[in-house]
């Protein structure tokens, strides 16, 4: 189970991590909370119509950060299409109604990753096994997904051939600890998915 997520015969899944795998994933996830920022339950508790939150506009453009580019993309349109003034208006439109509910379902994925990974008791050997429920399952691989959307954007990878030459980065670089922390991340997410679909 070391390293990996295995199937539970109830549900879900488990994956034993060390102190050191414990602690990188939960500074990762806290890190990504911090680039998508704070929503309105964390800066004024619950709004006092909830039916006038419904309707709140969100951000209309796309953000200027890549990472958060990629994280929230327009929705029409595409990496090799020039976008007209139709397909801006449309993405802008659909961006302000929608935004807002994706950074939120973002920071409770990644919310759910802190609170479980500080949930759990390291041993003697200084490792626990972490236990997720079907529904923790899914709000990890959002979390997990987002995390490796972000490191990927940073490296610039674009296929997976990067990934390749990335790996065979000098110790010296200093990218290569954020290249194993994409590949690791892409190794938990992997064995997830297959824990929950095999």
């Amino acid at each position: 189970m070391a390293g990996h997520f295995e199937p539970l015969p109830e549900g879900g899944a488990a994956v034993a991590l060390d102190e050191v795998e414990i602690s990188i994933l939960r500074s990762l996830a806290v890190q990504l909370m911090e680039l998508i920022g704070p929503g309105d339950e964390e800066a004024g508790g619950e709004a006092e119509d909830p039916l006038a939150a419904l309707f709140n506009d969100g951000p209309s453009e796309p953000p200027a950060d890549p990472v958060l580019a990629r994280l929230f993309p327009d929705a029409y349109g595409g990496p090799d299409l020039v976008p007209d003034d139709d397909v801006r208006a449309a993405s802008a439109e659909f961006r302000r109604y929608t935004e807002n509910d994706l950074r939120a379902r973002k920071r409770q994925d990644a919310l759910s990753l802190v609170r479980a990974l500080d949930s759990l008791s390291p041993g003697i050997d200084q490792g626990a096994v972490l236990r997720l429920t079907p529904d923790e399952c899914r709000q990890w691989l959002g979390a997990l997904n987002d995390l490796r959307l972000a490191i990927g954007t940073r490296l610039e990878v674009t296929d997976e051939e990067d990934g390749g030459e990335l790996l065979r980065l000098p110790d010296t670089d200093p990218r290569k600890p954020m290249v194993m922390a994409y590949l690791w991340l892409g190794g938990l997410q992997e064995t997830l998915v297959e824990s929950l679909t095999g």
